[in-house]
């Protein structure tokens, strides 16, 4: 793939695109779809920095003019799931792709319309905005290009996931490390994530006497979080901002604790004035994040304890009007799971893992004996004592994402056309199991997206 120059690029839109000051008009869908948004993408993520300015703020402005715009899934969750007003209970799948950005995505956007779903989130993890090299501008540049290459229409959530608070830099400095996330959210914001999920859970003292006592400092910083975010968030909109009571890979969480952040959390919002609070809780359930590799590389069993989901799912409906439970580190569970999610009432699951395993499964052993020796050379220092080659590796290859970007996107097309189908048979599975289908009318109910238009770059 060849990316464009900014000469090129204006020669390329001839006949269909019309580029306004801070809109476009579509002369031609079908070349859009054909012919632009392909090299649009690619000039979006390897282009020099004009480059990609001008090739993310076209995308952006091709996606509103097509109706594909940036939403909050909040009031979908605060109107239509804490009431129960569904019709039918569906568990939206929040799905964090950390390689292969665009063309992962357009399979996630060819079944949303062949199943007409609407219900489903696409997120980036704090941590993986790093090791994955994506900040949020190109994340967001890549899920709206999949959205225009595969004819998706309708509202579009964009979360930030897990924006979680050091606990060893929070011991240091408070002030400094809230003023980390808050730069990281408002760069997210500005990027049109309009779905935040705030962590610090991390910060959850279990040495103090009470519930509330331990999870003070989470429950302060929620507030503080939720309030920064609704002074910037954009008018007409209300994002969507999800809380954290237990780390995933601690303790499992009790609806005794819930209740203990959420009169905390509160207490102290009402203080930073009339803010419109989280609409879902993350727990912990008995899982961790990719899983635990065994000696041998497969991964260990889980015990998960869905009576967690469905008591504080239930608690946060009934006396806090939110949409209940979020289940983290899902997609390496047994698949015969997934379908008691929609059975316990579970508002949101998160998928990341399970999706890179697919990717690692194709690669050509050539490419991936470089990124497996490149880790053992460059990473050598998170090999933990006891650990085997292959559960040093497992832990540690999503870290390759950012070194080998460009490798990724530019893998020959049989090897490509081979990863996307085994994604795309995961994909189906895992929505039809959280019952996601056919959810584009509901959300289009719920959800009233608003069209932010901004001036192009250059």
């Amino acid at each position: 793939m060849e990316k464009f120059t900014c000469s090129e690029l204006k020669e390329a839109l001839k006949g269909i695109v019309e580029v306004g000051k801070d809109r476009v008009k579509v002369l031609d869908e079908q070349k859009v779809r054909d012919e632009l948004i392909d090299r649009l993408v690619y000039t979006a993520v390897f282009g020099d920095e004009k480059e990609k300015a001008c090739c993310r703020w076209l995308i952006r402005a091709l996606a509103l003019e097509l109706d594909i715009v940036p939403a909050s899934i909040h009031d979908l969750y605060v109107n239509g799931m804490a009431k129960e007003e569904l019709g039918r209970w569906f568990t939206v799948p929040a799905m964090n792709i950390r390689g292969m950005t665009y063309d992962v995505m357009r399979q996630i956007f060819k079944i949303a319309v062949q199943e007409d779903m609407g219900a489903f989130i696409l997120e980036i993890a704090k941590s993986e905005i790093g090791y994955t090299d994506q900040r949020p501008a190109e994340y967001t540049a890549c899920t709206l290009a999949a959205a225009i290459k595969e004819g998706y229409r309708g509202p579009v959530f964009i979360q930030g996931d897990h924006f979680q608070f050091n606990a060893k830099k929070y011991a240091e400095d408070p002030e400094k490390e809230l003023e980390a996330i808050k730069a990281l959210t408002k760069e997210a914001i500005e990027a049109d994530f309009y779905n935040i999920d705030i962590d610090p859970s991390t910060l959850v003292d279990y040495s103090k006497e009470t519930l509330k006592e331990q999870q003070y400092h989470n429950y302060v910083n929620t507030a503080k979080m939720t309030a920064f975010i609704r002074e910037i968030e954009p008018e007409g909109v209300t994002i969507s901002v999800g809380g954290e009571i237990g780390h995933i890979g601690g303790k499992n969480s009790t609806p005794e604790e819930f209740e203990a952040f959420m009169e905390g959390y509160l207490e102290e919002l009402k203080k930073l004035g009339d803010f419109a609070g989280i609409s879902k809780i993350s727990v912990q359930t008995g899982t961790e994040h990719g899983g635990v590799p065994l000696p041998d590389g497969s991964i260990a069993k889980v015990k998960l304890d869905f009576s967690v989901l469905e008591k504080i799912g239930e608690v946060a409906r009934k006396k806090y009007s939110m949409a209940g439970a979020v289940q983290h580190g899902a997609s390496t569970l047994p698949d015969e799971l997934f379908h008691k999610f929609p059975e316990v009432k579970t508002a949101e699951i998160h998928l990341a893992t399970g999706f890179q395993n697919i990717i690692y499964d194709h690669l050509p052993e050539d490419f991936k004996q470089e990124i497996y020796n490149w880790l053992k050379t460059e990473l050598k220092n998170e090999w933990k004592e006891g650990w085997t080659e292959e559960q040093f590796i497992y832990k540690t290859r999503k870290k390759a994402f950012g070194k080998f970007k460009k490798e990724f996107w530019d893998l020959p097309a049989d090897v490509k056309e081979k990863i996307m189908e085994s994604l795309e048979k995961k994909f189906r599975f895992l929505f039809e199991q959280l019952g996601v289908y056919g959810t584009k009318e509901v959300v289009e109910k719920y959800v009233k997206p608003v069209k932010i238009y901004k001036e192009r770059p250059y």
